[in-house]
Order: C-alpha cells, then sequence, then structure tokens
C-alpha cells in the first residue's frame, strides 16, 4: 500500500503523523518476516479519531502495529498501511501503587522500571518480547501470572464508535491469551494496580524466571514466541515433541531444537514457509492426538 496523494501526505503532516515510505515489516516484527508497505506513526494519541477517519475516507485499509513479538506478517507489496504508535518519554509515571503506562513502551523495560521502585507481581513477564500494549491486547502471561490481573484502567480507540475510550477492569474480559477487545481496536494506555515487593525480592524472582526461559526457549533467534496455544489441560510444545517434530523445517522455517512450540527463522524464512510449517504440525497433532491447535502468532497474511 502507498500514499502518493499530496493532498493526504499534507494532512498527515498537519496531524503530526510521520510518513515512512516503504517500510520493511521484517525490520519491525521478532521473526524477521514481512514485506514493504507505508507506516504511519503517531506522535499524539489525541490525532487518532481524525487520521483514521482521513484513512477510511480515502478508502486505504491499515492496520495497527505494536512491537511486532508476536506476528506473522505476509510476503510482498502489503494491501494495508500500518499504524504504529511512537513511544513518548516518559513512558511510566508511578503514584503509589498505581503504574500509568503508555501502551508503545516496552514491556521488558516497564517491569524493570517499577522494580527499582518497589513494584512487582509481573516479573515472569520480563523476557517477554514486545510492547505493553500488545501484553495487554493477548493477555501476556507466564509461570503463573497474567497482566490482566493487573489491569485497573485502559485507554484505546474504539474503530466501532471512531472514538478514544477508556475501560474500567470490570469492562473487560481477560482470559487465557485472550481479551474481549474487538480486533480494530487500538491500546493508547493502561493503569496497572502493582503489589508493593522490595526490589531484591523482585530481582530473585526474575533470576529464576530468567534461568527457566534460557534453559527452554530459543533466545537469541528469531521467533514470535508460542506459535500454538495450549488446548485445555494440555501442552501444544510437549504434543510436537512427542511427533518427533523438532528441526522440521520448511525453507528456512524450522522448529526449533529447544522447545517444540516455538519456529524460529532460521536464515531468510518467507511468510509462506512458515505457513506451510504451521500448517503441516497442524495436520500431524490432529492426526495424531485428535487436538485442532489454535494459532497464538496472529497471521497477517497478504
Amino acid at each position: 500500500m502507498r500514499i502518493h496523494d499530496p493532498k493526504i501526505i499534507g494532512k498527515l503532516a498537519e496531524m503530526n503523523v510521520a510518513l515512512q515510505h516503504a517500510a520493511a515489516l521484517a525490520e519491525l516484527t521478532s521473526l524477521g518476516i514481512g514485506g514493504t508497505t507505508d507506516l504511519l506513526r503517531i506522535k499524539k494519541h489525541e490525532s487518532l479519531p481524525d487520521l483514521l477517519s482521513l484513512l477510511d475516507t480515502n478508502q486505504i485499509p491499515h492496520k495497527f502495529l505494536g512491537g511486532g513479538s508476536n506476528l506473522l506478517v505476509g510476503d510482498g507489496e502489503l494491501p494495508w498501511a500500518i499504524l504504529q504508535l511512537v513511544r513518548p518519554e516518559p513512558d511510566v509515571i508511578l503514584a503509589g501503587n498505581l503504574a500509568h503506562v503508555d501502551a508503545a513502551a516496552d514491556l521488558g523495560r516497564m517491569i524493570t522500571f517499577c522494580a527499582k521502585n518497589d513494584l512487582g507481581g509481573m516479573e515472569g513477564l520480563i523476557g517477554v518480547p514486545g510492547t505493553v500494549g500488545g501484553a495487554l491486547r493477548m493477555n501476556a502471561g507466564a509461570y503463573g501470572m497474567q497482566i490482566g490481573s493487573y489491569v485497573r484502567e485502559v485507554k484505546l480507540y474504539r474503530a466501532a464508535s471512531g472514538k478514544i475510550e477508556v475501560l474500567r477492569d470490570h469492562q473487560i474480559s481477560f482470559e487465557y491469551r485472550h481479551t474481549s477487545f474487538a480486533p480494530d481496536d487500538m491500546m493508547l494506555s493502561v493503569i496497572l494496580e502493582l503489589p508493593s515487593k522490595s526490589f531484591k525480592v523482585i530481582l530473585e524472582g526474575i533470576r529464576i524466571c530468567n534461568e527457566k526461559r534460557r534453559s527452554s526457549q530459543p533466545l537469541g533467534q528469531k521467533s514470535a514466541g508460542c506459535i500454538f496455544k495450549n488446548p485445555p489441560g494440555a501442552s501444544a510444545g510437549r504434543m510436537i515433541d512427542e511427533l518427533g517434530l523438532k528441526g522440521l523445517s520448511v525453507g528456512d522455517a524450522r522448529i526449533s531444537d529447544r522447545h517444540a512450540n516455538f519456529f524460529v527463522n532460521a536464515g531468510h524464512a518467507s511468510a509462506k514457509d512458515m505457513l506451510a510449517l504451521i500448517a503441516d504440525v497442524r495436520e500431524q497433532v490432529q492426526k495424531s492426538f485428535g487436538v485442532s491447535l489454535e494459532n497464538e502468532v496472529v497471521v497477517w497474511n497478504a
């Protein structure tokens, strides 16, 4: 998708929206996979309603991008523009046990900042890549905790109403790797209520979680985290491992030798390669275990 109309480009500048032509999504996703399109970087939340109205009026399809850490994007020229928030400074403001966090904030840095101020609870997420907004959308969790447990308020742009709205915690459903946010809602900020803990205690929890990750996950390789959700009462990774599929590859898309539910880009994998590998594994698991695996990774296929 290319935006060429000078009038639209001029209006984007008036809204303080930076336009980057032919951005490579492979450079913006943790999998290192994805085609090219125009990228709109949004500096002010308040410009969103006018921006979306401008895009809709001119029939410019679009998608919202966070940190790109749980995402598989299609190859080639993409048929939609990408919208992404610019991280403000500061991106976290503390008030007692409340952390006011911009959705564009890096999840790990936010957790570390809160820890240094004796606010804990989210140690299990310290190694999860991506932004706070992305963690909210999928209710990111690890080692017995999930971010939704600490959410008190979320500010978001709702495409259904064309407005910026504020939702309280009781208005949001947080379930395993799922929330009640609509696919075209855009997370803007969140208020988290975190328990008081000493920095020393938090650091010990972080150390334990990091050791578990280093021993079980392909850190340092291009991946999108877990490809499949765990079915109720079962483990997707364990089923894939029991089938002896670690190391299976299609092109440079490969199942990790360390964790069978992590698929890595071992070189220059295409989305076509990765989708073929996902389909193959899903078929084998269905045939052997009678279980239909559901994607945890979000797929934007052109």
